[in-house]
């Protein structure tokens, strides 16, 4: 069921899974997405040499929202690294440029984007240089920041802590609610970083003894707005801290898109507790942007 087509629901968790489901990545979406990586992968070799190229962010974490989530690969470069982030970006782009030249390659930070068939098909790579084995193997690097500097990741760490909190309380929740949440940021055009997200949304999860998505919907926003969006502390321990926006103006917007959800949810969750069910399914398309099931 794509989200072109209309499906009712006549209870809330029907509602919720089917909606959900509709977030996801087919099989085809996936292969589609890694379908340039080889050619990718081959000039980067060329150029810069690589140690290796690995499949990071939403695909990976099994986290992708449908028509919104591009695939990722962490580049792990075998070159110098530049004292300023930005010339391995626009290196980077002009490289790619060179291999695709009827594609549109352009830098969007951390990352530098490949959008094929006129953005049907989007790949980004992000540039990172490897400085330590944090442990089991797993690797820290060095990737692009907001303007010009450098950033730790550890994209490997990451897959594993969603991974680990996606099997408590219920298995499967954490990644399910991460789309949720994700979706509401896609389709309300909410500018917070999808990373800093999936973490609060997966860490949320981990902490809660049942999910029932009406009640935690609506504890997560009040959550987010209660911290103000601050930055968080990396639930892995590998890193630094995990910014929600990448500038003050952005913060401020999302802040007033996350009240206004915060309403919307708490209203719905009101609504569903009196057993107001055509009114809770109203205030939830509200916050999806229309996209919600229908109630029948």
């Amino acid at each position: 069921m794509g989200l072109g087509l209309v499906k009712m629901a006549k209870t809330a968790s029907e509602g919720f899974r089917i909606f959900i489901d509709w977030q996801v990545p087919s099989v085809a979406d996936r292969e589609k997405a890694a379908s340039h990586k080889v050619a990718i992968q081959a000039k980067l070799e060329q150029k810069y040499g690589l140690y290796r190229m690995f499949q990071s962010g939403s695909f990976s974490h099994a986290t992708g929202v449908k028509n919104f989530s591009d695939v990722d690969y962490i580049a792990s470069l075998q070159s110098k690294q530049p004292l300023l982030s930005s010339s391995i970006l626009n290196s980077v782009r002009d490289t790619l440029q060179e291999r695709f030249p009827y594609t549109v390659v352009r830098v969007s930070r951390p990352a530098v984007v490949l959008e094929f068939g006129g953005g049907y098909e989007t790949v980004e790579i992000i540039p990172a240089y490897p400085i330590a084995a944090v442990r089991d193997g797993v690797m820290k690097f060095q990737i692009p920041g907001v303007a010009t500097e450098w950033l730790e990741s550890a994209p490997e760490a990451h897959i594993k802590y969603v991974n680990d909190c996606n099997k408590v309380p219920v298995a499967g929740k954490a990644k399910s609610f991460v789309r949720l949440i994700k979706a509401w940021k896609f389709y309300m055009n909410v500018p917070i970083s999808s990373f800093y997200l999936e973490m609060r949304a997966a860490t949320y999860i981990a902490r809660q003894n049942d999910v029932i998505y009406p009640y935690d919907l609506s504890f997560f926003f009040n959550e987010l707005l209660a911290c103000n969006l601050a930055d968080m502390n990396d639930p892995t321990g590998t890193t630094g801290r995990i910014r929600a926006c990448s500038s003050e103006y952005n913060k401020q917007l999302a802040l007033s898109r996350l009240t206004t959800a915060t309403g919307r949810a708490s209203n719905a969750l009101d609504a569903h507790k009196n057993n107001k069910t055509e009114l809770a399914f109203y205030y939830w398309n509200q916050l999806f942007g229309g996209k919600f099931p229908s109630y029948n």
